[in-house]
């Protein structure tokens, strides 16, 4: 307090985070090339990085969090070898959601978007079942796997929902997509060194979305560059078309 009674604010600033941040961990199977191993190292080396990365979004006070899991055309075009591969990795890292306490503890709802149940192995799907029915009442926090996805695919099921109502609008849009119980995304990272789009990701959520786009592979991916994603956002000026 100064000499005339004002009060100044003690420590630094408080952050400006992110409700939403969707990722797009792209690169591990270049990581694993690099590196002169077979790819699914890549992938279960990814799998970790996952792990790390939701937990440092939650001590930073994230809301809401999607990772990209499996895009559509790699569900269906990639090895059966790599395919199962993966789905074995789907499984190990759910089950361990399943008797995370960090889950309960912070009450995460878990949820899948995407064609996974048309797609994806009974035993994989009956588990991500489970995953959804034992969060489905958490409040606290989302989060949410994108799972044999393609974004053309969301906003084509949206539309065919509302083709046969009379009002549409961007409420009525947002209430038929995939992703209607989440907020817009603020923050999109993606990994990999390679900075497009892909397949439409979250087209309708992202549409306002700061972008982070990096050349680090997803395996290398740390919490030190997590937290600059999110100093960068906090120091950006976010227009909405102004």
């Amino acid at each position: 307090m100064d000499e005339v009674g004002v009060r100044f604010p003690v420590g630094p600033p408080k952050m400006n985070l992110p409700k939403h941040i969707a990722i797009i961990p792209d690169g591990n199977r270049r990581w694993a090339r690099k590196k002169k191993l077979p790819e699914f190292f890549g992938h279960r080396e990814g799998a970790k990085t996952a792990e790390k990365i939701l937990k440092e979004a939650l001590n930073e006070g994230v809301v809401c969090i999607t990772f990209w899991g499996l895009s559509l055309d790699n569900a269906k075009k990639r090895s059966l070898n790599e395919l199962r591969f993966l789905f074995e990795i789907f499984e190990n890292q759910f089950e361990k959601l399943l008797t995370d306490k960090i889950i309960f503890e912070k009450e995460i709802k878990i949820d899948f978007l995407g064609r996974w149940r048309e797609i994806f192995p009974e035993k994989l799907k009956h588990l991500m079942e489970g995953v959804i029915t034992k969060t489905k009442h958490h409040k606290k926090h989302n989060l949410t796997f994108l799972m044999a996805y393609n974004g053309f695919d969301e906003m084509t099921e949206a539309i065919k929902k509302i083709s046969i109502g009379k009002d549409i609008n961007s409420e009525v849009v947002k209430k038929n997509l995939w992703s209607h119980d989440l907020p817009p995304v603020d923050l999109v990272i993606r990994t990999g060194g390679e900075p497009h789009w892909s397949n439409g990701f979250m087209m309708w959520d992202a549409g306002d979305a700061q972008l982070y786009f990096t050349k680090t592979l997803w395996p290398d991916f740390a919490g030190k560059e997590f937290k600059e994603a999110l100093k960068i956002f906090s120091e950006s000026s976010r227009r909405f078309g102004e």
